[in-house]
This record gives structure tokens, C-alpha cells and sequence, in this order.
């Protein structure tokens, strides 16, 4: 039995053995500040006599009683420190009925964003705590059958220091234990996955508001359906951050995505109240939790944020509303699935953001942001179907990545296209109704969009589900008198992979320049497949200035821009005047760059002369960071120290210093230019930041860490922790806390590196995440190259060490961000390919394969650039 990484054949095996109905929760929450005690009575049924297992991570199990019977001594496995959590508390020889089981357990808060997580806010002291149960670690709070289809219903009885909120899945009801202690219970009255399951409590500051609306008929809609409805809103963030919490905001994107998805997705918001959480030291964006959503609270800002981070926030918002249908009310069965609810609420969140907000160029931010994840995850060497094989929880727990998310929902788009939108949204719907409540499969939804569209889907569901890599699409054409005498479509086969030639549905647009501006003067949509399409509504029309096939980026494909295609957009791209095809042309650059078609020097080039006439908020932070990469990584070593360096500095320099005064363009510059190499121009003008000598230039505490953690990079800050200190003094939050864990560790001197690497490294160490994360960017911020070289053979050393003592998140963390990607040599692939010859855990393979990629890449193109 493995309970902590529980696989697919066990999972099945539990599913055909029991069914569960309810859990009875008790926590208490006031034994202080390492331990929680948790009391679990769940009721099940077993379908056939047989032994199985209940799930728990724990650091004490004090009862286990099988129907009022102990059980304690054959259900435990002990090791020499106690409970062994491994195998789980063993269930052996049930019969067929129903039964009840109690466990009693004392269970340790975590620091490391997995189970119930436990943050003191340095601010004020107030202590906030709240789950986090995606994979499989709700195991962590309670004894459960941890796996999607064994879904149940909850009573939970909490109780906490005096005037805590506790909010949860469903309204609680608070009443006084003592003095000093509440209760607060609780009942989720519907059938619910274990990792759907939220707590979160502390003096959290809250505020109330309502959505009313209608809910559109369609013919897929269940007859008992409501027209109208409410849904209470509620949102809540730690206290010292109530002041920024722009409540009105929030509610007014919420409120929209509420609209946009009863008009479209035909099956009521089926929750009853819908909260959204901002917590604090959380790992990912946010977590579906049905009704109680939580979410990273560094998304109430505190500091200044480019529109571009409300855009993500408001897409972050939308993605987690969407899987209260897709996910929550339709639950996968298991994990293999996983890439449906991620790539559904992706493609619904960016449809929606489109369609119903103030941010209704999100696709363009989908073509710049999401599609470059992809395929940067897509030409890795632990590439994998958009349908993945999830084994076990170790292996779903990395599936996590941007094929599970944007291949998959750019694989939906594509859909959508060929289908047809309202054939595509019709078989969702279907979906929706055939299985509320209960799990499904994607055949399933195969099936109800095959009803809708009257296609046969299943050559496309293998062509674009079930194979790896991305096809890369030109154009071929003759010209004649100015005119097209023939066009066609070309694809090659999908790279890494099969070499797979697949059907998309495209546009081909054809651009001029006229009058200072690039637009569009013929588009053409059509299905592609082989290698060749021809094209024969272009014959006859003008030659273009600019071919762009896949405009509107309806499918999933790099682009292999024609050479008069390349030679336009390098001399015009400030020049076109829709925000789409210009990001797809930023896009195709960057990947011909990536792919040593395009030198490093030449893209840096590119974005020196076209950045600062960028429109869109979300391309410019993108092009901005995909330059820092390319000097950093691409450009040939020699020619970056001497020149591209300072081409880089002073681009983005001259960015910040001529946009618009305080603008998100300015904010933008200055951001990245605090991640470059400083020359001593970039180094005066973050001087002047923190001196604020910066006319018309809000300089806000998360600006100054920025400022001041770059300078001390450089080496430009005497005393540097008298400057932290001193920055510290300025703002306590818990956010200046974390940016000067940063700065610390940015210090540039081999001491302080080390004493850094030994900290993050070391078993035991009591780093919260988000510390960690904080450490390792300062640790590998720029300019530590060389005083990090020292750990390239230790790192290999220490890995299964750390695989085998830190929690899956933080293994996950250090093994990444540790990686000697400061090594771009040939002895540092040598380094690494010694380790994977050896006999190691696929999760840690997995991870320094990715990585000896990414640094073999670098190599290759450096000497492009050089060459």
C-alpha cells in the first residue's frame, strides 16, 4: 500500500471495493502553534468483502475504531519516530454493509502550503491559517479515502480562539464554547472530492456583497434549472492588507464571470455561497475549493501593479470560477483527467476575459503568455499527451505544467474553431447536465461534443490528446506581377515526438504597410492537414508585405515566417496597429530565437528598437523578460559582457526614462531593469529611486526592495544590511519581510552565498515556502553566477537527500531553482547526464532532465550567436 503516493490501479481498486458517504470532522485549533488535533468518524459502505486502507498523514494516531471496535494495533504500521504514514492506517478484513471508522489524530500545521498551513503575520502577529489539499493532501487534515471518485458529504465542527472566522465550504454557524474558545460547524450537504474540501480561520477581514442574475435556458439544460438566482459573495485577507483590498473591483470581475458563464454554460451555480480567500504564503495562483476559493494574497497589491497584473488576477478569478462547473460539479475520475479541468478553465477564463471585462484583448495575452509556456514545456524531454499517463500522485503532482494547462486549452480553442462555437458550447453544457455531482471522464465529453457537433472526433481527439510536440506551419507561394500565382500551407511533422502531420483549423492573414500602418487586407480560414494545403482564395490577390498563417492564432503551431515576412516584422513590428498579429510576430521571433534561428543579438536588437512603441502591457513585461533570457542564457558570453550588457541596461533604461510618468509602461522598464546586469547609468537611476530624485515616479516599498535588492546585486550598496534594515524600518508587512530574505541573499560575496545554500538545503530548516522561494531568487539573482559555481558537483550530491526529507512542494522548489543553470558548459551536461544514467527517483529525473535541457539549448544557441 502506498498512502502518500497513491497510484491509479490502487485507487481503482478502493473505488470498486467501497463507496463513502459522509465525514463527521472535529478540529481543535487551540493546542498552539506546532500541532492541531483532528477527530474523523467517516461512514462508508463496502461493496465486497476485501482489505483495503484510509489515508493520514499524521504526527500522532492516538484512536482507530472499526464500528465502535479498536483497532488500533493491526491498522498501524510504526517505525522507530512513530506512526508510519506510508502504507496509511490498513482496513483488513471488512465485510460487505456499512460500517463507520473513528480516527483520532494530532497533526502538525505545515509551513509548506500543503494541508492546513499555519502563517504568523510579521505585521501584526495575527495568525491565519487555511488548506491547501490539490493532489491528494487533505490526508493531511483528516483520515479520508483521498482520491476524486469516492466523493462524500462533511459535517465539520471547529473549534478556535475567541473571535476567529472560519470559512469553509459551506455557512458556518459560531457558537461560545468558553471564554475563550468558539465553535464553528458546519454541512456540506452535497458530494464532494476530498481535495475540494476548504478550512480557512484566523481574524480574517471580510466583506459582503451579491450577484443576482438569470440563468439562459438552452435545450441542454435540465428542466429543474432556476431562471433566476443570488449568490452571496464573500472576500476576505489578512487584516493588515484590509486597505488594499479594492473589494469593488473583485466583485465587479466575479460578477461578470458569473454572468458570462449562466449565459453560456446552461447548469446554475450549484454551490449556494461563493467566497474568495486571499491567503497568505500560497503556492500556486489559487485553488478551486468549491465555494471558498482561496487565493494568493500577494494578488492584493499593496505596491503599484501594471494592468497586466490585474488582467492575470481577473483571469486568475474567472479560471477558478469556471471549475466551480467543470471540476467541482463534474469531477474527473482520476487524475489522468487532470488537464480537463485545467485547460477548461483556462480557455474559459480567457473567453470570458474577452467577452465580458475591461481586458478584452485577453487573447493576445493567451497567444503571448500561455502559448509560449506551452511550448517552451512542449519541446522538453518530459514532454507528454495533452492526456496524460497519471500513474501515481508523484508523477500527476508534475503534471502540473503548461501542457496540463495552456497546450490543453489551446487544444480547446482549436476545437472550438472546428467544431463551431456554439456546436463546441452545446456539447459542454451536455456535459454539465449528464454529470453533475457525480465524475466523468473525457470520453465522456467526447461524446456529448461529438452529439452537439454531428463529428466524428475521434481521429482529432488522437491527433491533438494523444501525441506529443508541436507542428511548425509556413507558407509557400509564387509571385507574379505583384500577384499570388499559387499559396499553400506547409506543416512539418510535430517535433519532439512522432513527427505527427495534424488537422488545424487557421487563418491566413495577408498584411501591407499603407500610410505608417501595418493591417490586415485578406484573411482566409480554412482546415489544413498533410504537409501541403493549397490555398486557392489567395490566388490573384496582392502580394503582402506580411503573411501570417495562423492569425487570430486559432491553433496550436510554431510559425516559419517567410524570409520577406522576417525582414518586415524586424524593420516594422512598432507598426502594426492590431495588438494580435503584432504579439504573434513577437511570439514567432522569440521561438525562432529559442529555436538558434534568429541570433540572440538580433532578437535583443528587435526588442531595443520595438519595445517602447508596445501597446499591450502583458507582450511588453513578456518581451522584456524573454530579452533578460537572451542575454543572459543565448548571447555568446564574450560579446554580452562587452556589449550586449549594455545594450540591455540601456534599453530598458531609456524605456523607463521616456514613457509616460508613473505609467505601466514606466513601472514595466524599471522592473526589468533591476534583473539585468547594471552598467553604472542604470545604477545612478536606481539611486535616484531610492534618494527620490525621480521626477513624477511613485516610488512605492515594493519599487524601492527592487531598487535596492539590484544595487546590492551590483555591488553598489556599502552596507548592505544597514540598507535592509533601514528598509525594513520603513514597512514591517509581511512583503518587505520576503523581499529582504531576497536582498539578503542577493549579497555577492562567496560567504554570504554560501551561507545562503547551506540554509536552503538543510533538512530541517524552518523556511516557510514562500521563504524558500524568496532565498533562492536572491541566491541566484544576477551576478551570482560565478560565485556559485563552487556548488556544481555538491548539487548532484545532495538530491535524492532532499527528494527523500522535504515535502513534494518544497523538494520540487530547491531541486529547481538550485539547478547549476549558471553553468552553461559542456562539462555541466556531462554533469548532468552522469546523474540520470543513475539509479534515481523519476520525480527528480524528471526535473534535472528538464533543466539539462534548458541549459543544452543555451549552449547551442551561444554558439549560433557567436558564429
Amino acid at each position: 500500500m502506498t498512502s502518500t503516493n497513491l497510484t491509479r490501479q490502487e485507487a481503482a481498486e478502493r473505488s470498486r471495493l467501497l463507496s463513502v458517504h459522509n465525514y463527521d470532522i472535529a478540529l481543535d485549533l487551540n493546542m498552539g502553534d506546532e500541532f492541531f488535533s483532528s477527530t474523523t468518524l467517516v461512514k462508508f459502505t463496502v461493496l465486497e468483502a476485501g482489505d483495503t486502507f484510509i489515508d493520514l498523514r499524521a504526527a500522532r494516531v492516538d484512536e482507530v475504531e472499526l464500528d465502535n471496535q479498536s483497532i488500533i494495533e493491526s491498522a498501524l504500521t510504526l517505525k522507530e519516530s512513530g506512526y508510519d504514514e506510508t502504507p496509511g492506517i490498513a482496513l483488513n478484513g471488512l465485510t460487505p454493509g456499512e460500517h463507520s471508522l473513528r480516527v483520532v489524530a494530532t497533526i502538525p500545521y505545515s509551513r509548506t502550503g500543503e494541508g492546513l498551513h499555519r502563517m504568523v503575520d510579521p505585521a501584526d502577529n495575527e495568525v491565519y491559517l487555511y488548506t491547501q489539499f490539490e493532489t491528494a493532501d487533505a490526508k493531511r487534515m483528516f483520515a479520508c479515502f483521498d482520491q476524486p471518485d469516492l466523493k462524500a458529504t462533511y459535517d465539520l465542527t471547529i473549534n478556535t480562539p475567541k473571535g476567529w472566522k472560519v470559512i469553509s465550504n459551506a455557512e458556518q454557524t459560531v457558537s461560545v464554547q468558553n471564554s475563550e474558545h468558539d465553535t464553528h460547524t458546519s454541512r456540506i450537504d452535497y458530494p464532494l472530492s476530498t481535495y475540494l474540501v476548504a478550512v480557512c480561520a484566523g481574524n480574517y477581514h471580510e466583506v459582503r456583497d451579491s450577484w443576482s442574475g438569470e440563468l439562459t435556458h438552452h435545450p441542454e439544460t435540465p428542466a429543474d434549472q432556476p431562471t433566476e438566482l443570488t449568490v452571496p459573495l464573500g472576500l476576505y485577507c489578512r487584516r493588515s492588507l484590509a486597505k488594499d483590498l479594492d473589494a469593488e473591483r473583485l466583485f465587479t470581475e466575479t460578477k461578470q464571470g458569473f454572468d458570462w458563464y449562466h449565459r453560456n454554460f446552461g447548469v446554475s451555480y450549484p454551490f449556494g455561497k461563493y467566497d474568495q480567500i486571499f491567503v497568505p504564503e500560497f503556492n500556486a495562483g489559487a485553488m478551486e475549493n468549491a465555494g471558498a476559493v482561496t487565493i494568493r494574497d500577494e494578488y492584493v497589491f499593496a505596491s503599484k501593479a501594471t494592468r497586466y497584473r490585474y488582467e492575470r488576477r481577473a483571469d486568475t478569478i474567472l479560471h477558478e470560477l469556471a471549475h466551480m462547473w467543470f471540476g467541482d460539479l463534474v469531477t474527473m475520475k482520476w487524475w489522468d483527467d487532470l488537464w480537463l479541468n485545467e485547460s477548461f478553465a483556462t480557455w474559459s477564463a480567457a473567453i470570458s476575459q474577452a467577452e465580458e471585462t475591461e481586458y478584452d484583448t485577453a487573447w493576445v495575452t493567451f497567444a503571448n503568455v500561455e502559448k509560449s509556456w506551452a511550448y517552451q514545456q512542449d519541446q522538453l524531454p518530459s514532454t507528454h499527451p495533452v492526456f496524460s499517463d497519471g500513474y501515481d500522485i508523484e508523477t500527476v503532482d508534475q503534471n502540473f505544467d503548461g501542457i496540463t494547462y495552456a497546450k490543453g486549452a489551446s487544444v480547446l480553442k482549436q476545437l472550438q474553431a472546428y467544431v463551431g462555437r456554439e456546436e463546441f458550447l452545446a456539447g459542454v453544457r451536455r456535459h454539465f447536465a449528464n454529470h453533475s455531482w457525480g465524475n466523468a471522464t473525457f470520453e465522456d465529453l467526447l461524446g456529448a461534443l461529438e452529439l452537439a457537433s454531428g463529428r466524428d472526433l475521434s481521429d482529432w481527439a488522437n491527433q491533438w490528446l494523444k501525441t506529443t510536440g508541436i507542428n511548425t506551419l509556413g507558407a509557400s507561394f509564387e509571385v507574379e506581377g505583384g500577384k499570388y500565382t499559387s499559396f499553400a500551407v506547409t506543416q512539418t511533422g510535430a517535433e519532439p515526438g512522432d513527427g505527427e502531420l495534424r488537422t488545424h483549423r487557421i487563418a491566413v492573414g495577408l498584411y501591407k504597410l499603407v500610410d505608417g500602418s501595418v493591417n490586415r487586407y485578406a484573411r482566409v480560414e480554412i482546415d489544413c492537414s498533410g504537409a501541403s494545403t493549397s490555398v486557392e482564395e489567395i490566388v490573384g490577390l496582392d502580394e503582402a508585405d506580411f503573411v501570417l498563417v495562423n492569425d487570430d492564432d486559432l491553433t496550436y503551431a510554431l510559425l516559419d515566417l517567410d524570409e520577406r515576412s522576417r525582414e518586415f516584422v524586424i524593420e516594422n513590428i512598432d507598426k502594426f496597429s492590431d495588438p494580435m498579429p503584432r504579439t504573434l510576430a513577437w511570439s514567432a521571433a522569440w521561438e525562432m530565437t529559442r529555436a538558434g534561428q534568429m541570433k540572440a543579438r538580433d532578437f535583443i536588437s528587435l526588442v531595443a528598437r520595438g519595445a517602447s512603441s508596445e501597446t499591450e502591457i502583458a507582450v511588453l513585461e513578456r518581451i522584456l523578460m524573454q530579452t533578460t533570457s537572451a542575454v543572459k542564457n543565448y548571447a555568446d558570453p564574450t560579446w554580452a559582457a562587452e556589449t550586449g550588457n549594455d545594450i540591455v541596461a540601456n534599453a530598458f533604461l531609456d524605456g523607463a526614462r521616456t514613457a509616460e510618468a508613473d505609467s505601466d509602461a514606466q513601472l514595466a522598464f524599471i522592473q526589468a531593469l533591476a534583473k539585468v546586469t547594471l552598467n553604472d547609468a542604470a545604477a545612478s537611476f536606481f539611486t535616484d529611486i531610492l534618494s527620490g530624485r525621480v521626477p513624477g515616479l511613485t516610488v512605492d516599498s515594493d519599487l524601492r526592495w527592487w531598487a535596492l535588492t539590484a544595487l546590492i546585486a551590483a555591488g553598489r550598496i556599502d552596507s548592505p544590511e544597514d540598507a535592509i534594515a533601514e528598509e525594513l524600518s520603513r514597512d514591517n508587512s509581511s512583503a518587505s519581510h520576503l523581499a529582504s530574505l531576497r536582498a539578503r541573499a542577493a549579497i555577492n560575496d562567496a560567504d554570504s552565498k554560501a551561507a545562503v545554500y547551506k540554509e536552503v538545503t538543510a533538512i530541517g530548516n524552518s523556511l516557510s515556502n514562500l521563504e524558500l522561494r524568496h532565498k533562492i531568487e536572491g541566491l541566484t539573482f544576477t551576478g551570482s553566477s560565478d560565485f556559485l559555481q563552487s556548488y556544481n558537483n555538491q548539487y548532484f550530491e545532495i538530491l535524492d537527500s532532499i527528494w527523500a526529507n522535504f515535502s513534494g512542494e518544497m523538494a520540487q522548489q530547491i531541486i529547481l531553482g538550485l539547478f547549476p543553470s549558471w553553468n552553461i558548459s559542456s562539462e555541466g551536461l556531462e554533469r548532468a547526464d552522469y546523474f540520470l544514467d543513475g539509479d534515481h527517483v523519476p520525480g527528480v529525473k524528471r526535473i534535472v532532465a528538464e533543466s539539462r535541457d534548458r541549459v543544452a539549448r543555451a549552449l547551442r544557441n551561444r554558439s549560433v550567436d557567436a558564429s
